[in-house]
């Protein structure tokens, strides 16, 4: 064991988060124990996320939302087949924009999708501010327009939600992005095309104490969905799908966005499970189901030589199933900034390449990338109770920067064997300025 007591004391034994909306305490990484607590404080009382009941919001929301609810003797009931919605294969965009706009300008109403109907979209934004306590109860089945003519005024999105606060999205219908159309044309298919953005499917963009559970996500044009600019998020219960070679289809991005909760979802799409990028902190993922995919990504950070800025994201609980990565940190060389206070815990891979991997020499691009003095800082990183098997040879590859090496990166009962029983698994771990190991490490870096 190797022991490097000016991290573990300051960083892992006692480190303090604070915002203003809550505060984690984590008080016992001793070597000893190495069992994280953690506290998330809502005004006077503390709740234990490990406990947690998933019926409304975390951050505080669950008393912010409800308490517009309690405002009115009952919700106002807003059908989009009232305002003119046929579900008969016709676009019914206008109908749902004049619902929306009834719906936004009454207090504690319900704007309610039915069930058993399937209704066609083109691009619509969702605009805010709204009165308080505002639902929409998808149960029927929206279906994005699959004319690239109706994208010309915002070739990146389809459905926007905008400057909403208190604001719900439940139910158990469907969001469809109808995206084949536009993995045909993806770069990434056909290499002969240039590499042109399709529209994020559904985008939540400075929405304050938002919630998101129960929905479908199926077969977005590109990303599925986007938490955008976003403060005091909670999505669960969500199953986000799309075929495993379908490009750029990451199920949940969250960028720019603090104090958010990733809670009892499955994800299997094309490309990341779930990515978390520059301006993201305060990140709870738990209890999700990936594969197929890219794994759990933070990043891609730093590129362009851009700064970037990703702390304190907690994944805890998930199982990864012939993902192309594991739990993932890739940053770009020439970036700088940080990416720091991040946990990896109690995760099952089963036949993953790459389960735990750091990429600060991460290239996606068709030509080779210069080598740069600068990078993104990788610190603090906590890998503790993963297992499994390796579809890769490098069970663990920690690639860090050679001109900004990571610092403070701990490996904690770790055990990952090859899923061929003909090969050894094997790691290696280059440019780590402190890496701290516990418990049983295999394979061990090289």
């Amino acid at each position: 064991m190797i022991l490097y007591s000016h991290f573990v004391v300051p960083v892992l034994c006692i480190l303090l988060v604070s915002t203003s909306a809550f505060s984690f305490s984590f008080t016992t990484l001793l070597p000893d124990q190495l069992r994280r607590s953690t506290t998330i404080n809502h005004g006077h009382h503390a709740v234990e996320p490990a406990h947690e009941t998933f019926g409304l919001p975390r951050f505080g929301l669950s008393s912010r939302l409800a308490a517009g609810r309690r405002s009115s003797s009952s919700p106002k009931t807003v059908n989009v087949d009232d305002f003119g919605a046929k579900a008969d294969g016709t676009d019914d965009s206008k109908a749902f924009k004049a619902a929306w706009e009834e719906a936004c300008a009454s207090t504690n109403a319900v704007l309610v999708v039915p069930e058993n109907r399937i209704y066609h979209l083109k691009p619509l934004t969702f605009s805010g501010p709204c009165s308080s306590g505002l639902t929409v109860q998808i149960d029927g089945t929206i279906k994005a327009s699959n004319k690239p003519s109706d994208y010309s005024a915002d070739p990146r999105h389809w459905l926007q939600f905008v400057n909403l606060e208190n604001f719900n999205v439940r139910g158990a219908g469907t969001i469809n992005g109808n995206g084949k159309i536009w993995w045909l044309k993806s770069c990434k298919i056909n290499k002969s095309l240039p590499c042109k953005d399709a529209p994020t499917a559904i985008t939540f963009l400075n929405c304050k104490n938002l919630g998101v559970s129960g929905i479908r996500s199926r077969n977005a044009q590109q990303m599925h969905i986007v938490f955008q600019k976003c403060v005091n998020v909670k999505a669960w219960n969500l199953r986000v799908i799309a075929p495993g070679n379908s490009p750029n289809t990451d199920g949940i991005h969250v960028t720019g966005t603090q104090n958010i909760s990733i809670l009892s979802s499955v994800i299997r799409t094309g490309d990341d499970c779930i990515s978390i990028v520059s301006g993201s902190r305060n990140v709870i993922v738990r209890d999700i189901i990936c594969g197929p995919g890219h794994g759990i990504s933070i990043g891609s950070l730093g590129k362009g030589k851009s700064e970037a800025m990703v702390s304190d994201v907690f994944v805890n609980r998930a199982r990864l199933t012939g993902t192309t990565n594991g739990v993932r940190i890739k940053t770009w060389q020439g970036g700088s900034g940080y990416a720091k206070n991040i946990f990896f815990e109690n995760i099952v891979m089963n036949n993953v390449s790459n389960p735990i991997i750091i990429d600060q020499n991460y290239c996606d691009q068709k030509t080779p990338c210069q080598k740069q003095g600068s990078a993104v800082q990788v610190q603090n990183v906590l890998y503790r109770n993963i297992q499994g098997t390796s579809a890769s040879e490098k069970a663990i590859k920690l690639d860090c920067s050679n001109s900004l090496p990571c610092k403070q990166i701990v490996l904690q009962s770790i055990n990952l064997a090859s899923v061929s029983a003909e090969d050894k698994e094997a790691a290696s771990c280059a440019n780590i300025k402190g890496l701290t190991t516990f418990g049983r490490v295999s394979p061990q870096c090289s």
